[in-house]
């Protein structure tokens, strides 16, 4: 299956066939601006800024205060180029599934909009700039993270676990750790036991962030064949995973100061933030008990709590060392 074999929300096969071939076969339907947009959509800028939020904080503790300002935008930049070439390579693998998901029916490679030859050269630009990128105004260390972190997402998510078992978000996951460590590698030139904290915190985080929507989206990727969780299981299954992740993200997070590596007051939040987490959680799992489906089941209530979990928890990692 190619990326004209497309099926848009809202449409059928036909007219995506019909509306993918108009853009292949007349260039002026796909105007310099539009195809800036897309060529922006395929390093998947939404899932970059959750990476940059969990990069940037760690920076801050790992300088205990306030990190060489030119080192962050350094980093961040390439953290950029190194999640947006994965972003491009991973639609390239999966246009074809993409075509057939409701969810992703819009995506560059579906559209046509951006042709796969045009992502591939695209994606390999990315990842190559990035790790030159890395090594030279970062550091060795870093360059070699963020080019692992690419091809665990690429090779090992991408192409073996995500449509070959259930368990795929949660070891698929350990990519998008790796900016815990490239941020604290990026100002100390070496990992710590406090990465690896963070490090932890995200990877537990990483399945009840997404299994809620998985949840909501389930019916795409029984359409396609990818066996994500809620596919392969009863959704009072997957609640019980769920609090069950959540407990373990929580209990992980407390960790920091018993280390001492951060103060009463980053304690605090994540205790205040972890026990809404478990409110939300056991609230799904309650639901998915009584047998409730569809609108009232509110799975999405713990995504959408999910990203502002992880945003408050590392700004809290971000102000703590100013108040040692």
């Amino acid at each position: 299956m190619t990326a004209v074999e497309s099926r848009p929300a809202g449409g059928g096969t036909s007219h995506a066939l019909k509306a993918v071939g108009e853009l292949a076969e007349s260039p002026r339907h796909r105007p310099f601006g539009a195809r800036v947009k897309a060529f922006v959509a395929l390093t998947k800028p939404r899932v970059i800024e959750l990476l940059l939020m969990t990069t940037v904080p760690v920076m801050f503790l790992a300088a205990e205060g306030v990190p060489d300002l030119w080192l962050v935008l350094a980093t961040c930049i390439g953290g950029y180029l190194s999640a947006g070439g994965a972003g491009a390579f991973n639609m390239y693998i999966d246009r074809d599934i993409d075509a057939m998901m409701d969810r992703t029916s819009q995506r560059p490679l579906v559209t046509g909009m951006v042709s796969p030859r045009e992502c591939l050269i695209f994606a390999s630009a990315l990842t190559v700039g990035s790790t030159v990128w890395f090594w030279y105004l970062v550091n060795p260390l870093s360059a070699m993270l963020s080019l692992g972190a690419s091809l665990f997402y690429v090779v090992v998510y991408t192409m073996i676990l995500k449509r070959r078992t259930a368990q795929n978000i949660v070891w698929g996951g350990i990519a998008g750790c790796m900016p815990v460590f490239i941020g604290w590698s990026a100002v100390t030139d070496s990992v710590s036991w406090a990465s690896l904290v963070l490090f932890l915190v995200i990877f537990f985080w990483t399945p009840p962030h997404y299994w809620p929507l998985s949840m909501k989206v389930k019916d795409d990727y029984e359409r396609v064949g990818v066996p994500m969780l809620p596919v392969t299981a009863g959704n009072k299954v997957v609640a019980r995973q769920i609090v069950l992740y959540s407990w373990v993200m929580v209990g992980v997070s407390l960790s920091l100061q018993p280390l001492g590596y951060t103060s009463w007051f980053y304690t605090v939040v994540a205790a205040a933030l972890g026990a809404f987490w478990l409110k939300e959680a056991h609230g799904l799992q309650a639901r998915a008990k009584a047998g409730i489906t569809g609108a009232k089941l509110k799975e999405m209530r713990l995504f959408h709590w999910s990203i502002t979990y992880v945003s408050l928890l590392f700004a809290a990692v971000a102000v703590d060392p100013f108040l040692h």
